[in-house]
């Protein structure tokens, strides 16, 4: 039975925790930024938790990190901001020194969802972002549903405008498939020859390049542990096909997950950034505790034409997936 329950409140509007569950997988997602706080794996006679999250709202509201949210409108970097539309050029926000990211300053991750449809294990989640909101054009309608499936969780994103506008969402788990401490013990396994160099900003210089021969190759499995020595991860991989995209497995417990999806990309990330962030139940999360396998376009898309685009356009209906599968 799903459960829903108080998580706090913001500006006079109450935020949710809903849990949902089946054949022994549950999770716990928040009305705050669509989050996903938890999911409980079975795995080996025990559960294990393989997203890092926070305790309470104000937790999520002041600490780093984005755990768990969905990002919106469009996740990743975007060049200086500029998106160029039909001749004409919108300014968003610049909130990460002179470019735009995840959405802006008040993105998705920071609205409080509404619980379209709530079932044992599925809850759907809407959001209505107006014309001009962070300074994208056109009135945006999202939906976002978790659902237990057989072996995990699966994620799916629908949206429809009244202006052409761009959409290029993503949730922002930080994964640990040993439940604690670092990845280092993880072998991962990520389903693209090719990846978009960056320069120092984290924006594409717009080359597309192949990975064989690099220090950021994963098209082969690898243990993080013996990548480290080299660099730490914050990679955008454009996938070969749109269905497996990666496998991670921790070599301590033994569980794998597999990431399926039909986005032309992901962003690899091993929590370079997170340093002494006290996390749930006591656990206090430093670099490389979790790492995030962030499905969805490449970053500053609308500034690329050489790269799978994310416009949509009035009268589209946009859907896409993302499936997390445990063995």
């Amino acid at each position: 039975m799903a459960v829903k329950e108080g998580f706090g409140h913001i500006d006079g509007k109450e935020v949710f925790k809903i849990t949902i569950s089946a054949r022994g997988y549950s999770a716990n997602i928040l009305t705050y930024g669509a989050t996903l706080q938890s999911l409980n794996v079975p795995f080996d006679g025990r559960t294990i938790d393989v997203v890092l999250g926070y305790d309470s709202l104000e937790e999520y509201m002041t600490r780093s990190g984005r755990l768990g949210a969905v990002m919106g409108r469009s996740a990743n970097r975007i060049s200086h901001g500029r998106l160029e539309i039909d001749g004409k050029v919108y300014q968003l926000t610049l909130n990460r020194g002179e470019h735009h990211i995840h959405g802006g300053n008040r993105g998705f991750d920071k609205r409080v969802w509404e619980i379209a449809e709530l079932n044992d294990d599925s809850v759907t989640l809407s959001l209505e972002s107006p014309d001009g909101e962070e300074g994208y054009p056109g009135n945006l309608s999202v939906k976002v549903k978790y659902s237990i499936i057989e072996n995990g969780l699966r994620i799916d994103y629908s949206a429809s405008t009244d202006k052409t506008t761009i959409f290029n969402p993503t949730n922002h788990s930080y994964f640990n498939l040993s439940g604690k401490g670092t990845v280092n013990d993880h072998t991962v396994t990520i389903n693209a020859d090719e990846y978009t160099p960056l320069d120092a900003d984290g924006i594409p210089t717009g080359e597309i390049a192949g990975v064989e021969g690099t220090k950021i190759n994963l098209s082969r499995p690898r243990l993080l542990a013996d990548m480290f020595a080299f660099t730490g991860f914050d990679c955008n991989y454009l996938l070969k096909d749109r269905s497996i995209a990666a496998q991670v497995r921790s070599e301590t417990t033994g569980l794998t997950m597999a990431v399926y999806t039909d986005m032309p990309a992901m962003q690899f990330y091993t929590a370079e950034g997170l340093k002494e962030t006290p996390g749930k139940n006591g656990t206090v999360y430093n670099k490389r505790s979790g790492l995030c396998l962030e499905t969805q376009f490449c970053p500053d898309t609308p500034n690329h034409p050489e790269f799978p685009q994310c416009f949509l356009h009035s009268g589209e209906e946009f859907s896409s997936f993302t499936e997390f599968r445990f063995s």
